[in-house]
């Protein structure tokens, strides 16, 4: 049986989710590349457990994460199952529809039929009545934002989500989605954007939209599919995702010119005292704003390093501008 250490609650920091009674620990985990049948059941659970003795609460799931389709949810199914029904008030579980899931016409992008019938799905994978935070995962440009906006607040009065939120929406798109859901009566908790160093989009109009509306943010790829990490400083290892599969990262994106910049980003977190990867996941949360940031692992090693920015230090203007100067 499986029993949580007693101080992991000590040893993370948590933030309110935007305008909401929710706190989310500052480090999350994401469930997308290591929980499908490409990784044994236990290194999964491994995983899980590290990262709840550690205070990290809140798995993050999709619909479609696997591979196969359904199988990170159907595996944590099975974790809820054996390590995690009697700890279920004390997780945030969150999951998504938006992207393609089943064949035809009703398994793809926003319309009600599809995200209300996805979720029931996805909550008889998981073995679980509800989940905490269920999103809308993509924008449709086909379907009317108030069918796409009134699907997650008729989630929310059903019970089966206990808060909605949305990912990869423009600062526009995310404006209306705001707009269009709070006239129904229901509160938007949270945006899921990409944001790294080396993607700083969310910066144009989409972190000024959330925290003028109370929506909270929390970032995937902060690590920009482990560029931002020391596994590239030295070419591309043969073990490594780019090597490995190119289906999220081309080696041919691996440029002279960007390894060089990820080169001196490592010598400003070293000078830091920190691993670049260390400081990328600093950089992230150094916004007040932001929430919480979206972690993968392969190894529990890799999450009890990314632990450590719960105590790092803060930037100085030099050390923002030097950052600035390498990726704006």
């Amino acid at each position: 049986m499986y029993i949580p250490h007693s101080d992991r609650y000590e040893e993370m920091t948590y933030r309110r989710c935007g305008k909401s009674g929710l706190k989310l620990p500052l480090i999350s985990l994401g469930l997308w590349h290591n929980f499908g049948d490409i990784t044994p059941f236990m290194v999964q659970q491994t995983l899980l457990r590290t990262a709840f003795d550690h205070g990290i609460t809140h798995f993050d799931l999709a619909n479609n994460y696997g591979p196969p389709y359904g199988e990170a949810e159907r595996n944590f199914g099975e974790h809820m199952r054996r390590d995690w029904h009697t700890h279920r008030d004390e997780l945030v579980i969150s999951t998504k529809a938006g992207y393609d899931m089943w064949p035809g016409p009703y398994g793809d992008f926003g319309s009600r039929k599809y995200l209300i019938s996805s979720l029931d799905q996805s909550l008889k994978r998981m073995n679980v009545d509800y989940v905490d935070v269920f999103y809308h995962h993509r924008p449709d440009p086909s379907t009317p934002i108030e069918e796409t906006m009134g699907a997650l607040h008729d989630i929310v009065r059903s019970g089966k989500a206990l808060y909605v939120g949305i990912s990869n929406y423009s600062a526009v798109q995310a404006e209306e989605a705001i707009r269009v859901l709070e006239s129904m009566g229901t509160h938007m908790l949270i945006h899921q954007p990409s944001y790294s160093m080396l993607n700083r989009a969310p910066e144009q109009g989409l972190l000024d939209v959330l925290s003028d509306r109370g929506v909270g943010c929390i970032a995937f790829s902060p690590l920009r599919n482990g560029i931002l990490t020391n596994k590239y400083l030295h070419g591309i290892p043969a073990d490594s995702r780019a090597a490995s599969d190119p289906r999220y990262l081309k080696p041919d994106y691996l440029t002279d010119e960007l390894l060089d910049k990820v080169r001196a980003l490592n010598t400003i977190a070293h000078d830091r005292g920190q691993s670049l990867a260390e400081m990328a996941l600093s950089w992230v949360v150094r916004h007040d704003s932001m929430t919480s940031v979206l972690i993968g692992a392969s190894k529990p090693e890799q999450i009890l390093q990314n632990c450590k920015i719960v105590h790092a230090p803060p930037f100085s203007k030099s050390e923002l501008d030097a950052i600035d100067a390498l990726t704006l």
